[in-house]
């Protein structure tokens, strides 16, 4: 957890995520890179030098056999307060619309839950969980499929909502997230998403598996890049 937890802390850092005395929701989906977000931040925030706090929140979209109790546990053992979302999402992306191709609908409706949620609370401030492989492959999907240099950023301001998003994870790569997940024994809710493993981000990332077979460094150069291209709010701080 140490090297995490220090990977965790300098891109904090690096764009000045967190400043005192702010509430920090994580947007707790189950799977392990949220719960390990949420473990690192709740371990930072006891001693980070900016006093913050952090609350976990979790959008439930009705998917039928997800339990998040063992979630809620764990933010009890953490001493983070805990939040379920009930939502009818599923239901509407499957059964009423029934759409072939459900990820991007699906995630502008669980980004508007997370947001009410964590608004009606009184918080301005989310983390989410994506990492260093994350990272790469959205800017390859971008350019793929929307012909632009292009990714989300480690800080993004949402003037229409008020809220700012912070992706503290950056600098941690899956293979680091996936090891300390099973060290930690983190309590991994399986996702029963009908769409999950046949998406256009699944295609790109065996992509770039297959790439880095020829090209090792291959991850390393393009996030290196978008640094010092650099791409919007992708700066690192002085």
């Amino acid at each position: 957890m140490r090297k995490t937890l220090s990977l965790l802390r300098r891109c904090v850092e690096d764009y000045d995520m967190i400043q005192p005395g702010e509430r920090v929701a994580v947007g707790v989906s189950g799977g392990k890179d949220s719960l390990l977000l949420l473990a690192g931040l709740a371990q930072l925030s006891r001693f980070y030098p900016a006093p913050f706090t952090v609350e976990a929140f979790t959008v439930d979209m009705g998917l039928p056999g997800m339990d998040f109790t063992p979630v809620a546990e764990f933010c009890r053992d953490l001493g983070v307060p805990y939040h379920q979302v009930p939502t009818q999402i599923a239901h509407v992306i499957f059964d009423v619309r029934q759409e072939k191709n459900p990820c991007a609908l699906c995630a502008k409706m669980r980004k508007g839950s997370l947001h009410e949620a964590l608004l009606a609370q009184g918080i301005h401030k989310v983390a989410l969980g994506h990492h260093y492989d994350d990272a790469v492959e959205t800017f390859f999907l971008s350019l793929f499929y929307e012909g632009r240099l292009s990714c989300f950023r480690p800080v993004t301001y949402l003037d229409r909502t008020d809220v700012t998003q912070i992706r503290p994870m950056l600098y941690l790569g899956e293979d680091l997230v996936r090891e300390t997940a099973a060290r930690l024994q983190l309590p991994v809710v399986h996702n029963p998403c009908p769409a999950d493993g046949a998406t256009r981000r699944q295609e790109v990332k065996e992509l770039v598996a297959r790439l880095e077979g020829q090209y090792p460094k291959l991850r390393e150069y393009v996030f290196s890049a978008m640094q010092r291209l650099p791409l919007p709010g992708w700066e690192a701080q002085e």
